[in-house]
């Protein structure tokens, strides 16, 4: 049961649509095991509103399409994602079930003594639906971005998705990162599903790790292209070495390094690249500077704690991205470099 009805006035079009659960996140104030912190501050996070939220902030038209409870947590969601200037109209209220929380350590997620605890069982998010979604409020977007976690919160969300990102006359270009999350996976098939929602859509994205792990894809982003022929754009991120992107009509394969980060933490990174990309690509860059806009974005995202951070400004992002090779190779990113407002022969270090 929903605590609100779709409107009868059609949703206005919008650059990005994004479809997902998002959860508050509570970050410690001081290192430590979970049992050992004291107290938390709180924040937002999931990867499609924060996807949502990196590109409202660069000037783009966004729309989050979602469920969350009646409770404070969902009111903090919806509040603060609208704070970004992401239209929230179409998410919707489940008086029935709660909104997702979860905790972490601090630090970079990759570290072994890494903890993350969730608590998204249940969720209203999770209860996500082809019935109980509003369609016309995805549609109505230039992109809709999807990402495979959606797909592994439950059989209804599974079924949404599949249903959103099958090819059909008139549907938007559909993004889809695979963002696989193993632990999310009940069913022993998730890395198929992952697969199938991916040769569906037009805009790919995937780590080469995640190719690896999910399919058992060896040799680099060459192989993982011969696992994915269909997408149009099929975009390989290397980590901290870059991101390799086939597209157009050769299927040539272009490559651009990463930028050296003083890393604060990864979260929110890959799905601030994905921001950045599909920034480029709406307003219709060469694939090269889609790239550089996503390492850019990237580097934001590196260089605060949590999961969103304030983008540059479209101007000085334009400024760097532009930079030749071994200007390029020279920069190096820490904390509040997206406020700076040095022309990029004072930013790149030697």
């Amino acid at each position: 049961m929903d605590a609100t009805d779709d409107s009868a006035v059609a949703p206005a079009a919008v650059d990005v649509a994004a479809l997902g659960e998002s959860m508050v996140t509570f970050l410690p104030t001081r290192p430590g095991r979970l049992a050992d912190v004291p107290s938390f501050d709180r924040a937002i996070g999931g990867a499609e509103s924060n996807v949502a939220c990196v590109l409202a902030a660069a000037g783009h038209r966004t729309r989050w399409v979602s469920r969350v409870g009646t409770d404070g947590f969902g009111d903090h969601l919806v509040e603060t994602i609208a704070g970004y200037g992401v239209d929230v109209a179409s998410v919707r209220r489940d008086p029935a079930r709660p909104t997702g929380v979860y905790f972490r350590t601090a630090g970079d997620r990759a570290a072994e003594d890494h903890e993350v605890a969730y608590y998204r069982a249940g969720s209203a998010a999770s209860a996500m639906a082809p019935g109980n979604v509003d369609p016309t409020a995805l549609r109505a977007a230039r992109v809709l971005h999807l990402t495979g976690i959606t797909a592994a919160l439950s059989a209804p969300c599974r079924e949404l998705v599949r249903a959103l990102a099958a090819p059909r006359a008139g549907r938007p270009t559909v993004s889809f990162d695979v963002n696989h999350r193993p632990g999310l996976w009940r069913a022993a098939d998730g890395v198929r599903v992952l697969l199938e929602l991916a040769r569906d859509a037009d805009i790919v994205f995937v780590g080469e790790d995640e190719a690896e792990q999910a399919w058992g894809v060896t040799g680099g982003p060459a192989a993982v292209r011969r696992l994915l022929p269909e997408p149009r754009v099929l975009v390989v991120k290397q980590g901290a070495r870059g991101a390799t992107v086939f597209a157009g009509e050769d299927g040539r394969a272009a490559f651009e390094p990463a930028l050296a980060v003083d890393v604060v933490a990864t979260v929110g990174a890959g799905d601030a690249f994905a921001a950045g990309f599909l920034s480029g690509t709406l307003r219709g860059l060469p694939v090269r500077q889609r790239l550089r806009h996503g390492h850019l974005m990237a580097a934001a995202a590196l260089t605060v704690p949590g999961d969103l951070a304030a983008p540059p400004s479209r101007d000085h992002a334009d400024r760097l991205a532009a930079l030749d090779e071994r200007a390029w190779g020279r920069l190096r990113l820490g904390p509040g470099w997206t406020q700076a407002a040095q022309a990029p022969e004072e930013v790149a270090t030697p």
